[in-house]
């Protein structure tokens, strides 16, 4: 047979769809495992990457759970390699790096709403408590967003004299704090109100303003503003 007339493999043809598909509609026509497949994509040369994509959300449970992974977790799966695995983890990282941009290209924060996509992007996959504060000059205008503490799961590590000097190397007007809630639970503990409390009079003695304390809880949220906590 001449090699030149062998039939190529079906999925060579499905790329193609797969990529035009996408150009059409973005992924609002596509399925949980038809995302991780096309990622897939980029990262898997010359195999079809359909059935690996539905094994890893057999495995992790969805494709934001496969994302969330440890990258160690990853590269133990059978037919991801070492950059397979990396590619992934460079995916969620960039999703928060990317929102990161977008919150800091704002001319005015309107609301702490504002943020909220970012909070959850960077927090909900996390499986330790992660504490964040964000900060805002006199404009309201964001000037950077940044992790203060991480702890054990259950245990969020709140340390008023680190928020208060963040916000005075930054020369903040005003900040927001978020930090999530891996257990699932969005409702505040009394020691998630007692440190509220301990943040505001921090910040209190340089004159900055805490406009909200925000926990995130997959893509869900809670805010002590709207809850009228602060």
């Amino acid at each position: 047979m001449d090699i030149n007339n062998k039939p190529k493999p079906q999925y060579f043809g499905h790329r193609g769809r797969m990529k035009d598909k996408f150009l059409a509609s973005g992924f609002d026509s596509f399925a949980d495992y038809e995302i991780l497949e096309f990622a897939l994509f980029f990262a898997i040369e010359r195999i079809d990457t359909k059935p690996l994509a539905k094994e890893l959300i057999k495995k992790f449970g969805s494709a934001k759970q496969v994302l969330d992974a440890d990258v160690e977790d990853l590269m133990r799966f059978p037919g991801l390699s070492r950059h397979s695995a990396i590619f992934l983890t460079f995916l969620r990282e960039m999703a928060g790096y990317y929102s990161y941009l977008d919150v800091k290209s704002s001319q005015v924060l309107g609301s702490p709403e504002t943020v909220i996509d970012y909070l959850i992007t960077v927090l909900s996959g996390e499986k330790i408590e992660k504490f964040y504060v964000v900060l805002l000059d006199p404009g309201n205008k964001v000037i950077e967003c940044k992790e203060i503490e991480s702890g054990t799961v259950n245990k969020s590590a709140v340390i008023p004299r680190k928020i208060a000097e963040a916000a005075l190397s930054d020369k903040a007007s005003a900040v927001i704090i978020a930090h999530n809630h891996p257990g699932g639970t969005l409702k505040p503990s009394q020691n998630d109100i007692d440190a509220t409390a301990a943040v505001k009079e921090a910040l209190k003695t340089i004159d900055v303003s805490l406009l909200d304390h925000i926990i995130i809880s997959g893509n869900k949220y809670f805010s002590f503003r709207e809850y009228n906590l602060i």
